[in-house]
């Protein structure tokens, strides 16, 4: 029987949260291409241009906590972000 220490079950609880959300960020990315709902979501930060899923898809997986809120942000669901007098 494998034994899990309290430090690496939280590890692998934030890697598995980290894979399901890039995976929502891709699906959610191809539904907003396909089906033209909302606005799709678009970022460029200097020459990187995330315009495609799997752009977004590969930037959320390399650097989550980074691409996770902007994708929420270009999106319009960051529910962070102050509202617009």
């Amino acid at each position: 029987m494998v034994t899990l220490y309290p430090a690496q079950a939280a590890s692998v609880a934030l890697l598995l949260a980290a894979l399901a959300s890039d995976f929502w960020v891709l699906t959610d990315a191809r539904t907003r291409t396909r089906t033209k709902q909302g606005r799709p979501a678009e970022a460029n930060i200097g020459n990187l241009r995330l315009n495609t899923p799997e752009a977004w898809f590969l930037a959320c997986v390399a650097l989550w906590p980074i691409f996770l809120p902007l994708y929420l942000t270009a999106t319009g669901r960051n529910p962070f972000t102050r509202p617009q007098p």
